[in-house]
């Protein structure tokens, strides 16, 4: 049987754990993990991670998790009611930078934010993987998928919606969908409520392969090193 995923570890920790600290340091307060493969085990190791951190981590198992990635958001429904929420990938990691910035940047009639990288030529982007993204005016996203062959730019993995995505998703399953995030964040497109977010030359890597795996190895410690000196200066501008 194949390990859970969030629980491989980079740099010294789980991923969900270092996806996680790096939402808090950009801002998140609060979490909501949705489980499924191996529940139980993760489960026990968000609990551990609660009780030596303080964050606040509520678990939703969802048992379709062999569908596609929205059946999985849709089971967080409940839980996340009406409000504004940032959802994450648990194999995604980032510079909270990215999320600060995105926060900060909310136009008043998206119904969802996507971090965007428009570095399309990048050497350590795997396009074949990647979900592209098609843009027209203002940022609007008119087109979303893996098999764009026209993008402008690739899916970060890092948004910010609310309850109108969760209402597409529906829409989109009523309609004969997969249950795909993709085909949620389309029927905002269509709607010109969906927009993205230029995260610059933010830092972000999607480890889903052997080389992702050896430049999160290789990167996220001087990223973390970072924060921890943040911090630090935080810590002193307070005592001071």
């Amino acid at each position: 049987m194949a390990a859970s995923k969030p629980l491989a570890t980079v740099a010294g920790a789980p991923l969900i754990e270092h996806v996680i600290r790096l939402a808090a340091a950009g801002g998140a307060t609060e979490f909501v993990v949705v489980t499924g493969y191996q529940a139980e085990g993760l489960e026990a190791f968000l609990g551990g991670l609660q009780a030596r951190t303080g964050f606040a981590v509520t678990c939703v198992r969802n048992p379709d998790w062999e569908r596609p990635n929205g059946v999985s958001v849709l089971s967080a429904a409940d839980v996340l009611g009406d409000a504004p929420f940032m959802l994450l990938m648990s194999d995604h990691l980032f510079d909270p930078d990215i999320l600060r910035r995105l926060l900060a940047g909310l136009r008043p009639d998206a119904a969802l934010t996507l971090g965007a990288d428009y570095r399309i030529d990048r050497p350590d982007l795997d396009l074949d993987d990647a979900t592209k993204l098609k843009l027209g005016d203002e940022n609007r996203i008119v087109g979303i998928g893996k098999a764009l062959d026209d993008y402008d730019a690739v899916d970060t993995g890092i948004f910010v919606a609310g309850p109108e995505l969760l209402a597409a998703l529906l829409l989109a399953i009523e309609a004969g969908g997969a249950g795909s995030l993709s085909e949620g964040v389309q029927r905002l497109a269509l709607a010109g409520a969906a927009f993205t977010f230029d995260i610059g030359d933010g830092w972000w890597v999607d480890v889903d392969d052997e080389p992702a795996f050896r430049r999160a190895e290789r990167e996220l410690p001087e990223r973390l090193a970072a924060l921890e000196a943040q911090s630090d200066k935080r810590a002193v501008a307070g005592r001071a």
